[in-house]
Parts: C-alpha cells; sequence; structure tokens
C-alpha cells in the first residue's frame, strides 16, 4: 500500500529502510530514506557521503597506513569532501582543509599552493591579515604575496559624509605584490593621476566565490582610465565582468569578456606579439602571446640558439634558460629542459644523466661514502672497491683502540693511512 509508512511494513532487523518485507531485504546502512537493493549503490539518498555513486561514512581519506613501512603515506585514491559528495578535486575557486573543499581557509590557518592545489594550512604565529569582509575605501594594512581574502571595494573618492578623507595614491602600490583575490575586485572611482590599474599588475587570478551582483570584476565611473593594465590576470573562475562609464577606456574590448562595452578609441590596437587581446600598450600588456614569453613580456623568439644563456620553452611557450651546467651548443639547441639532465652536452662532467661541476667525492650513500673519478670524457666512474672509504661504527673504533695496543695495532695503523691519503688525494 503506498500510503503505509514503510516503517511499519520493514523486518525490525532493517531499522525502518528495506526494500521487501523479508529480514534479507535491508537497506544498505549508509542508506537514507530507502532504496531499491542491498548494496550502497541501491541508495535513494547517501546518509553521509556519495562516492561516484557508492554511499560511504567517508569519502577516501589522504592518508593510508601502510603495514608494510609502518606508517601514514598519500593515499593515491583521495577524494575531498564538497558538500555530501567526493571528489578527487576540489572546484578552481575552494580550497583544501585536511579532507574537505572550503571557500575560505579558517581563522587560524593560512592559504598556500603546493603542486598546483590551494590547501589550507596552520599560520604557525599570527596570520596574514585579510581584506576587509565588506568594504576597503581606500584605507589598507600590509599584505603578503599571499591571496587577498573576501572583496576589495574601491571608491577613491573623499567621503564627507563619513568623514573620510581622499586616497593618497601611493598607498595603492602596495598591491603590487597581489596574485590572488578570492571573491571580487570591484572599482568605483579611480585617482585622476593614475590612468590604468597597474598596480595589480600581478594580479593572476580572481576566485569569485562570493560574487556582487554577480559579478567578480568591475571598473565603473572612472573617467582618468584609458587603459586597464591586468597583464597578468588569467582567471576568473567564477562570476561576470562589468566595466561601465570610463570614459577614456581602451583595449578592453579586445579581451574575450562575457560583457563588455563595444568601443575602441583614437584607433589604439594592440601590440602584434599579442594574441587574443590586450590590457593596454606593449608587449608586456598581453593577454596571451603569439609566440613565445619571457618575464612577463611577449617575445618573437626564446635564445634557443643565439645568445650567451641559451634557452628552452616551456609548453606554454615560457623562455626558460637551461641549467648552468649545460655547454653552449653551436647551430643546435643547448637543453630540452630546465634540469641538469636534459642538457644536451655537458659544460664540465657527467655523473650517470646528470651534468656536475665535479664528480662525487666522499658523498654519503646508502651504504657508506661514495667516491667517483671522471674519466677521459668527462664521465664519473665510481673509484675501485678496494680504495672506498667508510665510517666506522662507535663498537668498531673501540676495537682498533684495544687492538692497538696489541699484536694487530700496525695493520689497522696502515688501514687509518690508507683511508686518510685517499681523502687528501682527492680534496
Amino acid at each position: 500500500n503506498p500510503s503505509e509508512d514503510i516503517s511499519t511494513v520493514c523486518a525490525p532487523q532493517c531499522n525502518g529502510r528495506c526494500f521487501g518485507r523479508n529480514p534479507s531485504e535491508c537497506c544498505h546502512n549508509e542508506c537514507a530514506g530507502g532504496c531499491i537493493g542491498p548494496l550502497d549503490t541501491d541508495c535513494f539518498a547517501c546518509r553521509n557521503f556519495n562516492n561516484t555513486g557508492s554511499c560511504v561514512s567517508l569519502c577516501p581519506q589522504t592518508l593510508i597506513y601502510n603495514k608494510h613501512t609502518f606508517k601514514l603515506e598519500p593515499n593515491p585514491n583521495a577524494k575531498y569532501q564538497y558538500g555530501s559528495i567526493c571528489v578527487a578535486q576540489c572546484p578552481p575557486n575552494f580550497v583544501v582543509d585536511g579532507s574537505s573543499c572550503v571557500s575560505s581557509c579558517p581563522t587560524d590557518k593560512k592559504e598556500v599552493e603546493k603542486n598546483g592545489v590551494k590547501r589550507c594550512e596552520p599560520c604557525g604565529g599570527l596570520c596574514p591579515k585579510a581584506g576587509n569582509r565588506y568594504f576597503i575605501l581606500c584605507f589598507m594594512d600590509a599584505f603578503g604575496t599571499g591571496p587577498i581574502q573576501y572583496f576589495l571595494f574601491f571608491l577613491c573618492q573623499s567621503d564627507e559624509y563619513n568623514n573620510i578623507p581622499a586616497l593618497d595614491p601611493e598607498k595603492l602600490k602596495i598591491f603590487n605584490t597581489v596574485r590572488e583575490i578570492t571573491d571580487i575586485l570591484c572599482i568605483q572611482s579611480w585617482p585622476e593621476n593614475m590612468t590604468d590599474l597597474s598596480v595589480f599588475s600581478n594580479l593572476q587570478t580572481i576566485q569569485g566565490r562570493t560574487l556582487y551582483k554577480g559579478y567578480s570584476l568591475l571598473v565603473v565611473r572612472s573617467p582618468s582610465l584609458t587603459s586597464l593594465g591586468l597583464r597578468s590576470l588569467r582567471k576568473i573562475n567564477d562570476g561576470g565582468v562589468y566595466i561601465t562609464g570610463n570614459k577614456k577606456l581602451c583595449y578592453h574590448d579586445t579581451v574575450n569578456w562575457s560583457r563588455i562595452m563595444n568601443s575602441i578609441k583614437d584607433g589604439r590596437v594592440c601590440d602584434p606579439l599579442c594574441s587574443d587581446g590586450c590590457w593596454g600598450p606593449g608587449p608586456n600588456q598581453c593577454v596571451s602571446c603569439k609566440n613565445y614569453s619571457r618575464g612577463g613580456m611577449c617575445v618573437p623568439d626564446c635564445m634557443f640558439m643565439t645568445g650567451k644563456r641559451r634557452e628552452f620553452a616551456t609548453r606554454s611557450g615560457e623562455c626558460m634558460p637551461c641549467h648552468p651546467e649545460c655547454k653552449v651548443q653551436e647551430g643546435k639547441e643547448t637543453c630540452t629542459g630546465p634540469g641538469a639532465d636534459q642538457c644536451v652536452t655537458c659544460a664540465r662532467k657527467q655523473d650517470g644523466p646528470h651534468c656536475v661541476s665535479s664528480c662525487p667525492d666522499g658523498v654519503m650513500g646508502g651504504e657508506g661514502l661514495i667516491f667517483k673519478y671522471p674519466n677521459k670524457q668527462g664521465h664519473c666512474e665510481p673509484c675501485h672497491i678496494n680504495f672506498h672509504a667508510r665510517i666506522l661504527k662507535p663498537t668498531e673504533l673501540r676495537k682498533i683502540k684495544l687492538l692497538g695496543n696489541g699484536v694487530f695495532g700496525s695493520v689497522h695503523k696502515v688501514l687509518v693511512i690508507v683511508m686518510v691519503t685517499y681523502t687528501v688525494l682527492h680534496i
């Protein structure tokens, strides 16, 4: 009977959740509200968390115990709690706190990025200051290089009603170190002697975790602006862009915004090395580069085969220097990547795949000290086993002292002399 409470027809063993009247037809313990079968994948809803269709009490934890090493180790199949769902990665505008995805870190933790993942970690002292939860009217404390949390609102004219004087533009330079804003950036007027937002030239990401009327970047009623100058901005993870009332503003319509004004002033165009628009004039204001980039500047080519310090290009087209131990090549590339094992030829010595300044000489290895010498080709070869030095245990030292007073003392003296002589020859 559909109108009958299912708890009255379930067997007592089923705790009110079943898919039939028999004791063997109970729902899984992790089900909430009912099921169509006995498995954790047969639930109508999960009591705790949904892990790819299975109801579980906890998402796969980040650390698991290895019974062979007797310690906790990273779990390659770990997942994070995002609401009631287990996810392999938190959304880009969230951070990892333990095993959960959160919009912001607790007050006793700070946000850090490790291996491309944003995490909350204990501050180990005073936590960095975050922006005021609601408004910042041009009075700023010193920020570190971490993300500014919550909102940045700028209203840079004087506010006579609240007795707030006009902004000192020099104070805005403090934002040169900001690389990320977790919520929104809203510009509601700008100092008359500043023609761009280049104080945010290192801003890379606006997370948009909390929006202002659906927007995470707003630039309104700032007649002094002629370009945005946000040359490092690459990501707006949530929210729209609203730009209006900026009579002299140019270049913004070359960027692929979701909402943007249609205007090109004075026929200004982006630098020829730019791709996908620009934030202002010059090759250092490009949204992305047509060919390659070096230190935020678009360039026509990397120094693959010219210059004293040769370069290689990353997958993103960034020109990066070869390792110092790579030998500069003529007529061909010097390296294929940043490592000492990615040189075409070594400048001095080579130990295995790695270019080095000198061969290992008394370096601690798994079974004692490692000594190598360079052969004619400059490759490091291990010294003969008879000449290897090793660190003596305290018990061995006591034996040497004891035997040194007896019959075999001269033998041990010879042993010590050979070891010391070898070391001196390789200093």
